[in-house]
């Protein structure tokens, strides 16, 4: 992987044709860092938000031993990579071949589910398997969360009641977890989440030896600025504290965005400007899926070129496809005087950036990554390093 001081640099030496993926391998190992000192548990690597080899290699380089996948492609890319990591299976819908394969294959362990149905298919294909780590998802509001999840995943009060106590009774160690929502804005969150699992709990009683707290750990972005990361840890550590006493249970994390969102970058170069409109080499069908759909806004900045004008200008993207969903309303603030074949960075893509891209139309998604030495856009993990015109404008 070719390495260069700055995306200025990278782009001066490159001036590439597709876009590129520009890695700061130094803001995941910060990020790491953080969740593996301050949190008082075991902390598993959501996949689905950044699969990449070099990705999965420095988070394992770092320390991360445990993975929660979402499929059996996931499951088998980590046991691939890492032989001796502990892998979560904890998508709670799983066909029959993936659990058959998961457990037999690829020594799996741990599953998580929400009805009893799941319950007997993981039985069944791991031949009532007395081995198991089984995790009852419940489902819990996801009030402060900006990507809801609840109304998929999760079971309600009653029936996780008689699931736990289900799963009690065939598990070599049982469990809960459940999930707050993508980009959680608040550690009260987490709060409201156990005090509804301590009430399944009390409710089923029945001992554990789980307690998941999973992801929604967040990131920051332009417009969403969380509290920091140490204010989620102590919501969490004083929620579970009397829990973790009279269980002797092991808490578990599912952070995802939280690990890997400033890692990642995407170096794209304008093709036409319309006025306020700037059509550019990638787009919702590649690593700006989150920028058309939910309409999240990220940090960008010009690369190639200081500009002329002082002022900056909020812009809407079009990607490169010929379908008019390829649309990124914004506003991204960038110079006003910036032109076609200019060079763009648009920051805080680590998560999901890769994950969601296709070849729709015959355009490439981002790939080959660089590294750069320099500071992420923005940062939960150090000094945000946004200008003061963009702060200005997106507050």
């Amino acid at each position: 992987m070719r390495s260069y001081n700055s995306p200025d640099s990278a782009v001066k030496h490159l001036q590439p044709e597709n876009p590129v993926i520009i890695y700061r391998p130094h803001a995941l190992k910060r990020a790491v860092d953080t969740f593996l000192t301050q949190f008082n548990g075991d902390v598993m690597y959501a996949v689905k938000t950044n699969p990449d080899e070099h990705v999965l290699k420095d988070l394992w380089d770092n320390g991360v031993r445990r993975f929660d996948a979402a499929s059996l492609h996931e499951v088998s890319l980590v046991r691939g990579l890492f032989p001796q990591a502990e892998i979560y299976f904890m998508h709670t819908v799983k066909s029959r071949k993936a659990i058959r394969e998961a457990y037999h294959t690829y020594g799996v362990r741990h599953f998580s589910l929400d009805t009893q149905d799941e319950l007997d298919k993981i039985l069944a294909e791991t031949g009532q398997a007395n081995d198991l780590g089984l995790h009852v998802r419940l489902a819990i509001p996801n009030s402060y969360a900006e990507l809801a999840l609840t109304d998929k995943f999760g079971a309600g009060q009653t029936e996780a009641v008689h699931l736990l106590q289900n799963v009690r009774d065939v598990a070599l160690s049982a469990g809960v977890c459940f999930h707050v929502g993508s980009q959680c804005m608040h550690p009260d969150a987490y709060k409201l989440a156990i005090k509804l699992a301590k009430q399944v709990i009390k409710a089923a009683g029945v001992q554990i030896d789980t307690f998941d707290v999973g992801g929604g750990f967040p990131s920051t972005y332009p417009g969403m600025t969380p509290p920091d990361m140490s204010s989620y840890f102590a919501a969490i550590h004083d929620a579970t504290r009397d829990l973790v006493k009279q269980h002797g249970c092991r808490l578990l994390a599912e952070p995802g965005r939280a690990l890997v969102a400033e890692s990642g970058s995407v170096l794209v170069r304008v093709e036409l400007r319309k006025g306020n409109f700037l059509y550019i080499n990638d787009g919702t069908y590649g690593s700006l899926f989150d920028a058309g759909q939910p309409k999240w806004l990220y940090p960008c900045r010009l690369l190639n070129r200081k500009a002329t004008a002082e002022d900056q200008e909020g812009f809407s993207f079009y990607g490169p496809t010929c379908d008019t969903l390829d649309f990124m309303k914004g506003p991204f603030y960038l110079p006003a005087d910036i032109q076609e074949g200019d060079y763009i960075e648009i920051g805080q893509l680590g998560a999901y950036g890769r994950t969601m891209a296709t070849r729709f139309n015959g355009f490439a998604p981002a790939n080959q990554p660089v590294t750069v030495k320099d500071e992420p856009l923005m940062s939960l993990y150090a000094p945000a390093r946004v200008s003061v015109a963009q702060t200005r404008k997106v507050a």
